[in-house]
């Protein structure tokens, strides 16, 4: 009774304790009510187009990272090209398979045909390029399908005409180019080009590339031609040339071609000075070039960071003929462009530096190759070209020494002899030098920015000095410093599709007695690429 008592009266002090389960039970109700009418209410409500765009973005970004910060494997299990009537399989097999199946993910895959993209174009014969990756057989889980819609270039024969200026050979030339592309389906490319200069240089060139030949890893190209140039406005001597070039190894870094040239130098006035004299008459160039480059600038034609490195070793006189011109020379070239960081400014600077000698029984008393010495001078801008030694803004081409006096035959009754005539001829140098600084900027007016129109202040040095014929022994630093010739000033250039327009004020600052070097303004024009 005792026990019964105090339970009834514990139950009277906690009377929410009888009633609590039945309490709850009625609140979960509540709460599903309410969560039911909630779900109602969702349902009812459909989701706005933003809504899904964002939940669509939200997705595909969180993709995105996901990519980038796991590595999902895939592989290559077969490659479909599609597209190709003319171009053999086994050229764009050759092409990007590769680079293709060496990709184990799928970062690496998307990578891989990026870059396979870009060599189909490189080629020149697809208007366009599409690369897609189609899932593999559902039998092999993790692997992918590449397939490559290409549309041929309907029509395959194109033609180019200019006027460019070139420092290497001629000042000015009017030049035209036609191409026959894929004529075979071997991705070839036929070319035929004719240039005539304004003093008096003209030549004609054919020539054929094959980017991959019947299993062939390098590249094949073969040129042949003819050239006739007049240099008698600074050398008194005529120069005719025709040969082939075949190149033996062309990959993204290094080139190697072998050179086979007839040349013939003569003199129809008569009148030249003694290192041109000895070297009048037919010569055999027989020659292989090696040419390493790596080019880590933002822009050939306007680099703004980056840097690019060229080295060119070429060795003449591979032939037993008693005329071939056995000589050996070496260049180099350096560019660096550093951005600024206001109106697209960059400093640009450079140095290259080349050195020929010839080689065989008693090298130190002869001459070098009269054609294939240095010679400085020209209009190119050296920020576009990498190229080696040979442009120096404000000079004409061929515009700067070493000279010789001229030479005339005398006919006298004892017999000939020679005599001084008026003027000097430019021999060229051995050992050269050269070095520049450009600073580029954007023009006010976003009228010319949009065009690519830009400005630029520049600086150049030169120096060019003769070695052979045992003048080294007459080379000392002080007269290796004071051969140096220099020149600044300020220009703009005009990109545009067809050809590259360069319009500077040059201001010589040291000149030697024979230089032809002018103070005033200077017109460049040149290929757009």
């Amino acid at each position: 009774m005792a026990t019964s008592a105090e339970e009834n009266e514990q139950q009277n002090q906690n009377p929410k304790t009888l009633n609590e389960p039945i309490n709850n039970e009625n609140e979960m109700e509540i709460e599903e009510d309410e969560d039911y009418e909630e779900e109602e209410e969702e349902e009812v409500k459909p989701m706005s187009k933003e809504s899904r765009l964002r939940a669509e973005r939200d997705n595909l970004s969180a993709l995105v990272n996901r990519l980038k910060k796991e590595k999902v494997s895939l592989r290559v299990h077969d490659l479909i090209i599609k597209g190709n009537t003319k171009t053999k399989d086994s050229v764009i097999e050759a092409e990007i398979e590769e680079i293709l199946k060496e990709a184990n993910s799928m970062q690496g895959l998307i990578q891989a045909a990026g870059i396979a993209n870009a060599r189909l174009r490189n080629l020149e014969i697809f208007e366009s390029v599409d690369i897609t990756l189609d899932s593999g057989p559902s039998e092999l889980p993790g692997t992918a399908n590449v397939v490559v819609n290409i549309v041929e270039t309907k029509n395959p024969l194109t033609g180019d005409l200019g006027i460019f200026t070139k420092p290497e050979a001629r000042s000015w030339s009017l030049e035209g180019s036609l191409k026959l592309k894929n004529l075979l389906g071997y991705a070839d490319i036929w070319d035929g080009s004719v240039a005539y200069g304004w003093d008096q240089a003209s030549e004609i060139s054919a020539g054929i590339a094959l980017p991959r030949f019947r299993g062939l890893k390098n590249p094949v190209t073969a040129r042949a031609m003819l050239l006739s140039q007049d240099w008698l406005k600074f050398s008194s001597y005529k120069e005719r040339m025709m040969g082939i070039s075949l190149g033996l190894i062309s990959t993204r870094n290094h080139n190697l071609a072998y050179n086979l040239t007839w040349r013939n130098l003569t003199d129809p006035t008569q009148m030249c000075s003694k290192s041109i004299r000895g070297q009048l008459g037919h010569s055999l160039l027989s020659a292989l070039k090696y040419t390493f480059k790596i080019d880590m600038r933002d822009s050939p034609l306007r680099p703004t960071r980056g840097y690019a490195f060229a080295s060119t070793s070429h060795i003449g006189g591979l032939s037993p003929d008693s005329r071939s011109l056995r000589f050996l020379r070496q260049d180099f070239d350096f560019r660096y462009a550093i951005p600024l960081g206001f109106c697209k400014s960059a400093l640009n600077f450079g140095v290259s530096a080349g050195l020929i000698f010839p080689w065989g029984s008693g090298f130190r008393n002869m001459a070098s190759p009269l054609p294939e010495r240095y010679y400085m001078g020209g209009h190119t801008s050296p920020v576009s070209t990498l190229a080696g030694t040979t442009t120096l803004l404000g000079f004409r081409t061929r515009g700067l020494g070493p000279s010789e006096q001229r030479r005339v035959i005398v006919e006298k009754t004892e017999g000939e002899t020679t005599a001084d005539a008026p003027g000097r001829d430019i021999i060229g140098g051995d050992l050269a030098v050269t070095a520049f600084a450009d600073l580029s900027f954007d023009l006010p007016l976003k009228l010319f920015r949009d065009a690519g129109i830009h400005g630029h202040i520049f600086a150049c040095t030169g120096s060019l000095n003769k070695l052979t014929e045992n003048e080294y022994k007459n080379l000392s630093f002080q007269k290796f410093k004071d051969s140096f010739r220099s020149s600044a000033g300020v220009g703009v250039i005009i990109p545009t599709k067809l050809l590259r327009v360069e319009v500077n004020y040059c201001y010589i600052l040291k000149q030697l007695e024979h230089d032809h070097g002018k103070t005033g303004v200077q017109f460049s024009f040149s290929s757009p690429i």
